[in-house]
């Protein structure tokens, strides 16, 4: 027993860490189980990736994506967020982004509101009952989304006249409540994970969608080794951003507190000091500012391509042919309104979720104050005044992560291979969130977990 176990030992110090590490987690059944079950959700979600809405000409929609210009350019940029779900029109085409949307609505609403905003102090039932909103809110936002979709789709000929359309309203009326029965099964798998599994249920999910693209961007450099040396540095570009964003995410500021607290002991009052700090991410904000610019950004040109009317030479045909290719992600003016939009998104994000959070009035109450800044208004005023010079750093981290495509695509000269930063913001993002989880799951074990 005891050579197995120096064996054993011995194995385990040969391992590399973070494979030693997943082999622990492996070891413990509760752990075990967690990890199993988000695989298998993972795998549900991609089994429901691939099925397609009804009344779907699959030969016209694989010629769209298959063509050229701004308006595919474009499919194939939502396609990215989206699976491959987009590619193929199934139910899951929507993801859980109207999900998303909803609870970016709810939280820039709720200090808005008085009643949600008092709903959100109630603790846990306020918690569950803003959940419940979200949840009522996704569905006539993913109704919405689901019909823009299939009018865009309609136009360029993917459904065409013996599919289901054939029936009139309620053929469209079907496609819509399957693509949103698709966005609220993702969501709810998505809480399924959050609930059993490990992570953050709805980003695994984009997680997963992201994640299955990758074949695709491989085979696609494959058809570009023509231009080894600009795949050479794509690579390179893709290994510095990915770099950049771990930096940029584990990136915060420090600021110290200290507590009184009053100890009864033996009959006599005493006062005990602590000391903590209050941890400001540099980039607070997360991918949210990258969805809304995205999104701002696309709506018009989505919207424009509708009215556009291949060979015909009217002013609102040209009109908005113009506007798909000013607004198309081959024009620099559309990285350049991206970038300021990423900025001033984070900005605005950034300070309504700080002002939500009232650090000042919680510390006051809890007998705690920053060296120096006296308690109560003079502490909020000295952290908005922190919160805006470090969000510098993470808005302009964002403006440039939001562009890198545009520059990657310059540099390199390779426009086959779309090298989405915003793509790997969330994958990283999402990657490190899980690998917290499992560190404090393995260290709660007594183990060595992943983060060195």
């Amino acid at each position: 027993m005891a050579v197995q176990s120096r064996e054993g030992a011995e194995a385990a110090a040969a391992r590399p860490p973070l494979l030693q590490a997943v082999v622990d987690a492996f070891r413990i059944p509760e752990l075990r189980a967690r990890i199993l079950f988000t695989l298998a959700m993972l795998l549900v979600f991609r089994f429901a990736a691939h099925v397609p809405v009804p009344g779907i000409d699959h030969t016209a929609l694989n010629n769209l994506f298959s063509g050229q210009g701004g308006f595919t350019s474009l499919l194939s940029f939502l396609d990215l967020f989206s699976g491959g779900s987009l590619r193929k029109l199934s139910v899951a085409a929507l993801g859980v982004y109207p999900y998303i949307t909803a609870s970016i609505i709810l939280q820039i609403l709720v200090p808005i509101l008085p009643q949600l905003k008092a709903l959100s102090k109630e603790g846990e039932y306020g918690r569950r009952r803003l959940n419940q909103l979200t949840h009522y809110a996704t569905v006539p936002i993913a109704a919405l989304q689901g019909y823009g979709q299939i009018l865009i789709f309609q136009r360029a000929g993917v459904l065409g006249a013996n599919d289901i359309f054939g029936g009139g309203s309620a053929g469209m009326f079907t496609m819509i409540v399957a693509m949103v029965a698709g966005t609220m099964f993702l969501v709810w798998l998505g809480e399924l994970i959050t609930e059993r599994g490990i992570g953050n249920g709805i980003s695994i999910i984009i997680f997963g969608g992201i994640v299955s693209g990758l074949p695709s961007i491989v085979n696609n450099a494959f058809a570009s080794r023509t231009n080894v040396s600009g795949l050479f540095l794509l690579c390179i570009a893709g290994l510095l951003v990915i770099a950049l964003i771990v930096i940029f995410t584990e990136a915060q500021r420090k600021i110290p507190v200290q507590y009184g607290r009053t100890v009864f002991r033996g009959g006599t009052v005493r006062r005990a000091a602590g000391t903590s700090y209050i941890p400001l991410r540099v980039n607070s904000a997360g991918m949210i500012p990258l969805i809304f610019a995205f999104s701002l950004l696309i709506l018009p040109a989505a919207l424009a391509s509708y009215f556009v009317v291949p060979g015909e030479t009217g002013a609102v045909s040209r009109f908005a042919q113009g506007v798909v290719d000013l607004l198309g992600l081959d024009s620099i003016v559309y990285w350049v309104i991206l970038f300021f939009l990423v900025v001033a998104f984070a900005f605005f994000y950034t300070l309504v979720t700080f002002s939500q959070m009232h650090i000042g009035e919680n510390l006051q109450k809890q007998g705690g104050f920053i060296p120096g800044i006296r308690p109560g208004r003079p502490t909020e005023e000295y952290l908005s005044r922190v919160i805006i010079r470090i969000t510098w750093g993470g808005a302009l981290f964002l403006g440039f992560i939001a562009i890198t495509p545009y520059i990657a695509s310059k540099v390199t000269g390779i426009q086959a291979i779309q090298l989405s930063s915003t793509a790997l913001l969330i994958v990283v993002g999402v990657a490190l969130d899980t690998m917290r989880q499992l560190e404090a799951q393995l260290l709660m074990r007594r183990y060595q977990g992943f983060i060195r």
